[in-house]
């Protein structure tokens, strides 16, 4: 069945508005070379977008050349401003944007654990609150916010977890409560999976399909299945801190992941056997320490090499059991310590775990690290804040 004519407008301007964002300011030539369009149509939808106030003339290009197609005609950036949040357990990162992106202003919050769950809250709202002024954001059009425990597949709420703080998910309802802005919120390594999928290591890489391995302060997986993060049943697919492995001295239970994947694969974990491998440095404001023993360990030498070779080893072992099950082809490891580690530790694990697995699985690091949750809450933000904007009236 043909589209209407109202329909086909509003699909020629959602694209041509996607191709915008993606390429950045264009001549209505190049947008009908990009769309495959009729230059009468690019000029009318051209016009109309103009019109809406999401379109503007941002310049010329072609030199001497003069007339229409010599227009470059880019997005309205503060048509719509966002807010990002990476909520960790002892601090919050918030970072304004506007729709295009670019960072307008940015602060991180420490908060103690000894800090109380309203001043905590308080603390958290009054931040992003203070950040969008600094940014000149009058109203924030969408919240991305990015925090660890399990998100109800139904709700989209984040759920009650034992072992984290009580003022994450206070935080969460808190904002949804004193913001005009659409709030979204969702697991740490989910969301930094989906900015390794669009603008990191994972981006072109098959159909889509890859595991996201976090290795940061504790461990998590994401899954990326056909281009889809996938939740599981009750949103705990991933949990793969409380996968049971060899080499540990007890098995994970319900309420605590000690003796799981996350003894060996945390933070603590491998700072223990850096030391075993005479291996220590000092980390960075927020940084997990672990991530520092692996950057030190590249240019230690035999040391640095022993201990990557052991580390690769319990690495493997998890990346084996997600491989077995979904053979996603792809692992990357995520988070500051699988930035730290880079090629180096990549190339060992993939090794290791060529060995274990008769499933042909790449395994690559990071591009963007602990830096992913943000940008993946920044994206989420901003595909909301588009959803809107670029819907066609009424």
């Amino acid at each position: 069945m043909a589209a209407s004519p109202s329909t086909a407008r509003a699909i020629n301007d959602r694209l041509a508005l996607e191709f915008l964002q993606d390429e950045g300011p264009l001549t209505a030539g190049q947008l009908k070379t990009l769309t495959g369009l009729s230059r009468p149509t690019v000029a009318d939808l051209v016009e109309r977008l103009q019109g809406s106030g999401l379109v503007t003339i941002v310049g010329e290009t072609g030199g001497r050349r003069r007339g229409p197609n010599a227009r470059l005609y880019g997005l309205v950036a503060d048509r719509a401003h966002l807010a990002a949040l990476d909520v960790r357990t002892q601090s919050v990162t918030v970072v304004v944007t506007d729709l295009l992106g670019a960072t307008l202003a940015e602060a991180v919050l420490p908060i103690g654990s000894d800090t109380g769950t309203e001043p905590a809250v308080e603390g958290a709202a009054a931040l992003l609150e203070r950040t969008a002024r600094e940014a000149g954001a009058v109203r924030l059009h969408s919240v991305g916010i990015g925090a660890p425990g399990l998100i109800d597949p139904v709700t989209g709420e984040l759920r009650e977890t034992s072992g984290l703080p009580a003022w994450h998910r206070r935080l969460v309802a808190a904002l949804q409560e004193r913001l005009t802005a659409k709030v979204l919120v969702e697991n740490e390594t989910n969301l930094a999976a989906v900015a390794e999928q669009r603008v990191g290591a994972a981006r072109g890489r098959g159909a889509g399909t890859f595991v996201l391995l976090w290795l940061g302060f504790g461990v998590g997986a994401a899954l990326v299945l056909d281009g889809k993060v996938r939740r599981g049943a009750s949103g705990g697919a991933g949990e793969i801190g409380f996968l049971p492995v060899p080499g540990t001295s007890g098995l994970p239970s319900a309420t605590a992941c000690d003796g799981g994947f996350h003894t060996l694969a945390g933070s603590a974990g491998i700072c223990e056997l850096a030391e075993r491998h005479g291996l220590f440095a000092e980390a960075g404001p927020q940084e997990p320490p672990a991530a520092a023993v692996v950057r030190a360990a590249l240019t230690a030498g035999a040391a640095g090499d022993a201990f990557l070779d052991a580390l690769a080893a319990p690495l493997a072992v998890g990346a084996a059991a997600i491989s077995a099950v979904l053979d996603p082809g792809t692992v990357v490891l995520g988070g500051e310590v699988g930035q730290a580690g880079g090629a180096a530790l990549a190339s060992r694990v993939e090794t290791r775990l060529a060995g274990m697995s008769p499933l042909r699985t790449e395994v690559v690091a990071s591009s963007l690290g602990g830096a992913a949750v943000l940008r993946g809450a920044l994206l989420t933000a901003r595909d909301a804040a588009q959803n809107d904007l670029f819907a066609p009236a009424g």
